[in-house]
């Protein structure tokens, strides 16, 4: 073994981690990456000699007893800020006198004003500095001027280059983030939980243990350069291109506009994706584009000129945990629901959040009286994180109930989770059974009523979706609100319902975390009640969209005798449910296809229907595997992607004419 062979296999390595980060791309898999790693680790072993930018590094080194401080070759500045579209029109309208002012008697007038348009990242600044092509320290922003020397915790980032091109002096900013995928698996192999992620980041790089740094497995985006000499750019444009030739990884949205119309519309698509997102974005950042339109504007005392933040409305915030109710639902599972001082969360008032089960209670170690972290994601009910602060000496635990809140019986404990065990005279969760057992996407039982449910339950003792099937027109007519004709209608509809689509049977069934769309796929795949009940948690993940939690569901659903009971008396009540596939064709057999926008004569629904009636997987996102995005009207950000990735766009003719049907 010799320094070279060794010099040979750190780039090696290094080259196939900037391509995983920069282009989502790598020469080798995971499996080569790590053999290749541990033979380099031997090789440093028996040499006892490490390369500066050896990937060995970013391990993490012995914890250190305190930050050094470490002054910044150019101060980093702090962004100014806008909240509302009218402060953003006011920031262009000065940017642009600004830029006449500065343009005016100039013997080369300034280029026509353009702006960049890029995600504001919710993380923790890192300030690298690179010399002769090494990484020589990093730091965090501190006050603009000096911060905290952070260079073996940087080291332990994948995404940060230990060597670069570039052979000259360099100061790069970015910010150092944990995807929300990797808090999630954190917290679920973890005695203590993360709150957030852009805590969780900002913890892990400025903690002295560099060990705990790299358990955290960090990313970083690249967005501006501080100090180099010569610079071979002239505007952002080059500057990214620049950064993402030296191994940097960037946030992959960087989009020029002219003015605010077009500034506000890029906005509205970021916040359109900030969802959608694996990392966290807590607004857009607007920037003029050219450099020396810049140098001319210059800063204030605090900010840059030519550059403004546009803030969303916060997606989480505190508050203080008054209580906890527990809530039942239909399957009988307890889920504890807390009661919080009431606080705006993106605009909305949140009073009530989910704490999932009591295992996550004591995991988060959160009392009534206590302050909490709460997030809230679209429409879905807030999920408390953590709590705030030490215990304080008025909290009050919180006990688990011993007995179902609606009927008294005793509860049983199944793996997290509480549930009450009687499904025949606990009222609510059989009322919600029928309900949903019955709705237009289960059975498809029509005129049925949550009213009808609760009447059923009530009058005529019905106590599980099998009774439904016993029931005639004269045992209706003894309800209120029920003439012959309604009730001979609702005995139709009950009796048109034995015979059904087995994905409708599926969903109808109530499996936990099993949508419509998953009880098809599982539908296509087993064509079978009796197949499904006999699959195994490795056989259903195998199915594309169905994940751990999902098959965990429906081998659980299936293990409990009172559910494969309930199924036999529907069985033998003559429900029939039969696979019939839906393929007409297999003109898009193994595409992927995305729609968007507002067709000239489909709806959605009907044209994500078309699309697997002809063999081919309809998608709610864009991505390199997209085969083709069907687009109408007002498309949106989804259009706009699909045009920045190659991906074809078909209108609804071209679709019409893709599988052979006539236009309708």
């Amino acid at each position: 073994m010799t320094q070279q062979d060794m010099r040979a296999l750190v780039d090696e390595l290094n080259q196939a981690s900037v391509l995983y980060y920069t282009r989502g791309d790598s020469p080798m898999s995971d499996a080569e990456w790590d053999q290749k790693y541990n033979q380099l680790l031997q090789m440093e072993k028996e040499s006892g000699m490490v390369l500066p930018d050896s990937p060995s590094h970013r391990v993490g080194a012995e914890p250190l007893k305190n930050f050094e401080q470490h002054k910044h070759i150019s101060r980093l500045w702090s962004m100014g800020k806008v909240q509302s579209k009218e402060e953003l029109r006011d920031w262009i309208a000065r940017t642009e006198k600004l830029h006449a002012q500065l343009s005016d008697g100039r013997e080369e007038p300034l280029p026509p004003l353009q702006y960049a348009v890029e995600y504001k990242l919710d993380g923790l600044t890192i300030n690298l500095t690179y010399d002769h092509g090494q990484l020589i320290q990093a730091a965090t922003r501190g006050n603009g001027v000096v911060g905290e020397a952070i260079l073996p915790q940087a080291r332990t980032i994948r995404c940060v280059p230990l060597s670069i091109p570039w052979q000259g002096l360099l100061e790069i900013q970015g910010e150092c983030i944990m995807r929300l995928s990797v808090l999630e698996e954190y917290n679920k192999t973890h005695d203590e939980p993360l709150k957030n992620a852009r805590n969780a980041a900002a913890g892990a790089l400025r903690n002295l243990d560099p060990a705990v740094t790299a358990e955290r497995k960090l990313d970083a985006f690249f967005y501006q350069i501080g100090t180099i000499e010569d610079p071979p750019y002239t505007d952002m444009e080059g500057m990214m291109a620049f950064i993402r030739e030296n191994g940097f990884p960037t946030a992959n949205f960087d989009r020029n506009a002219a003015d605010y119309d077009e500034i506000s519309a890029l906005i509205d698509q970021i916040e359109e994706r900030r969802e959608s997102l694996d990392f966290l974005i807590d607004g857009a950042v607007v920037k003029v584009r050219d450099m020396a339109t810049r140098q001319a504007m210059g800063y204030t005392d605090k900010f840059p000129r030519w550059a403004i933040a546009y803030k969303f409305a916060a997606e989480e915030n505190t508050s203080t945990l008054l209580d906890v109710t527990w809530e039942l639902g239909r399957t009988g599972k307890l889920t504890p629901v807390a009661h919080l001082t009431p606080v705006d969360i993106g605009g909305v008032t949140v009073q009530n959040a989910t704490l999932n089960n009591y295992d996550d209670i004591l995991r988060k170690k959160v009392a009534v009286g206590c302050d909490v972290w709460i997030r809230r994601s679209n429409d879905v009910i807030p999920e408390i994180m953590g709590r705030v602060g030490e215990p304080a000496p008025d909290e009050r635990p919180i006990e688990p109930p011993m007995v179902c809140p609606a009927c008294g019986q005793p509860l049983e404990r199944r793996g997290a989770h509480l549930f009450c065990m009687n499904r025949k005279t606990c009222k609510p969760q059989a009322v919600a059974r029928l309900s949903h057992f019955a709705s237009r996407n289960a059975m498809d039982i029509d005129t049925f009523s949550d009213k009808t449910a609760e009447l059923l339950y009530d009058r005529l003792g019905l106590r599980d979706c099998a009774d439904l099937y016993s029931l005639t027109a004269n045992d209706l007519l003894a309800l209120d609100g029920f003439k012959q004709k309604r009730a001979e209608n609702l005995i139709a509809a009950i009796e048109k319902s034995r015979r059904c689509a087995l994905d409708a049977f599926l969903f109808a069934l109530g499996i936990p975390n099993i949508g419509r769309k998953t009880a098809k796929d599982l539908a296509d795949r087993f064509q079978s009640l009796d197949a499904l009940k006999a699959a195994s948690q490795e056989e259903l993940t195998a199915i594309p969209d169905v994940g751990d939690i999902v098959a965990a569901s429906i081998v659980e659903y299936f293990s409990f005798p009172e559910n494969n009971q309930m199924i036999q008396r529907l069985l033998d009540a003559g429900v029939s449910p039969v696979y019939e596939s839906t393929v007409q064709s297999h003109a898009l057999d193994g595409m992927t296809i995305v729609v968007t926008g507002t067709l000239p004569t489909l709806s959605r629904d009907e044209a994500e229907a078309l699309i697997a009636a002809h063999g081919g997987k309809p998608s709610s996102s864009v991505s390199k595997k997209t085969d083709y995005v069907l687009a109408g009207e007002s498309a949106g950000s989804k259009l706009t992607k699909a045009r920045e990735l190659g991906v074809r766009v078909l209108n609804e003719q071209e679709f019409f004419e893709l599988i052979g049907e006539t236009k309708r």
